[in-house]
């Protein structure tokens, strides 16, 4: 028997291509669904994109045949638009809710006997939905499993010898380990665990000795997880690299500094591009005052205190213009181009060759607005991405459904990326404390 899938307006905002998710079945779009898409389609941001594409991929459909009696799709499945009844009756529900008029739908179709499956990202709705006796689920496409994420890193025991071969030669055989590109593995001597050796797969999937730096100027990396990092961060070979851990594990402050040095000591990029989601659903940031500059000033407050930390690192205590004199060099780095703050919403449709680009927060991007930045990189571009999928503004993305985690799993295995989960934070004390018990 067909089912029909009634989706929720969240989902087409959050994937356009959820229309055509499901084959052989009939998807059903109320008319209230509709209504809020043609509210969307004026934002200049991703809800109002994906929000047009729907709107024409339905008007392409409408030129098929009559919508309120179902249209076929291409994938087998047929799309029907149906218009709420209105019944106040339905649960006791008021009806002025867009929510509740989307659910009637799916009520009546339950009513009439069919198969009916509502879809939808808010979980409000969901339970709702689940108390009028409909069987629920959220849009699972482009979903991972956020506790089996892939971390970046193992730990193996070995005999000794094979401790010190890697020493003595450089590298070791990885056979029959099916160890990934760029995957970081601490071989540990069985017999003694203080006798161990950080390596990372190569081109050649060897197990090899790190090569980057373990420090940044007078930045040390603090434990193995901030050493891996540093090694991905460094390594202009790897041009994506994501970085997951809660807050105070250094994820930001580690990328910053190695962007810095490549783009100031090293050379080996023209800029410095930092950016983050303003706030969720990348809104755009018209509403707040001032030009731009001014209005990105209070978004970028974390970069700004991870810039004046790396600067203050080379003064002197004491100095009472420290502060003054770290603020004149951001502007600086800032004026003659060298570092470049961006909002998400104006990175699309650029192209960015040459460039250290770093995406801070990305956990609260879709995986369709990752995709869209990720393209953006021109030649000789490296990528950061960094985030924790546990601590997500997004009102319809989760641990497992955000774009940071889906990058993650769909990269992994890749020459030109690597990963690192880091999971001890390095902040303060106060704040490990913070991460584990509150």
């Amino acid at each position: 028997m067909q089912k029909y899938f009634v989706l929720d307006t969240n989902v087409l905002l959050h994937n356009s291509e959820a229309v055509t998710s499901f084959a052989d079945n009939f998807v059903v779009l109320p008319m209230t669904v509709i209504e809020e898409l043609d509210r969307f389609k004026s934002h200049s941001d991703e809800l109002g994109r994906n929000a047009r594409r729907v709107v024409r991929e339905l008007d392409a459909l409408r030129a098929k045949g009559q919508l309120s009696r179902g249209v076929k799709m291409d994938n087998g499945g047929t799309l029907l638009i149906v218009l709420e009844s209105g019944d106040p009756k339905v649960g006791n529900m008021d009806m002025s809710v867009p929510d509740n008029r989307i659910l009637s739908v799916a009520y009546a179709l339950h009513q009439q006997g069919k198969v009916v499956i509502f879809v939808s990202k808010d979980i409000n709705a969901r339970l709702k939905a689940d108390a009028l006796g409909l069987e629920v689920m959220d849009f699972e496409k482009q979903k991972v499993n956020f506790d089996e994420l892939y971390p970046g890193h193992r730990r193996l025991s070995v005999p000794g010898e094979v401790v010190n071969e890697v020493y003595a030669r450089k590298e070791a055989n990885s056979e029959g380990l099916e160890l990934l590109a760029n995957e970081f593995v601490l071989l540990v001597d069985e017999g003694d665990e203080k006798h161990s050796v950080l390596t990372r797969v190569n081109q050649q999937g060897k197990m090899a000795l790190l090569s980057q730096p373990e420090s940044i100027g007078r930045l040390h990396a603090r434990s193995k997880e901030q050493r891996m990092a540093l090694e991905l961060l460094m390594d202009p070979e790897v041009e994506l690299v994501t970085l997951v851990g809660q807050a105070g594990t250094g994820k930001t402050l580690l990328a910053v500094a190695a962007g810095l040095e490549s783009v100031v000591n090293l050379d080996r990029y023209d800029r410095l591009l930092v950016s983050r989601p303003i706030i969720p659903m990348g809104k755009d940031i018209g509403y707040l005052p001032g030009g731009k500059d001014e209005k990105l000033a209070s978004w970028m407050q974390p970069i700004f205190d991870n810039l004046t930390y790396l600067l203050s690192l080379g003064q002197q205590k004491g100095r009472e213009d420290g502060g003054e004199s770290i603020k004149k060099k951001i502007d600086k780095m800032i004026q003659e181009n060298i570092l470049e703050l961006e909002a998400i919403t104006y990175i699309r449709g650029r192209s960015i060759p040459r460039q250290y680009v770093i995406i801070d927060e990305a956990q609260n991007l879709t995986p369709h607005e990752i995709k869209t930045i990720i393209s953006r990189a021109g030649e000789g571009t490296k990528m950061i991405l960094t985030g924790d999928p546990d601590q997500i503004d997004n009102p319809y993305l989760d641990s497992s459904s955000n774009g940071l985690s889906y990058t993650v799993e769909r990269m992994k295995g890749q020459a030109m990326y690597g990963h690192v989960t880091l999971r001890k934070s390095e902040r303060s004390g106060l704040a490990a404390a913070a991460a584990e018990y509150l």
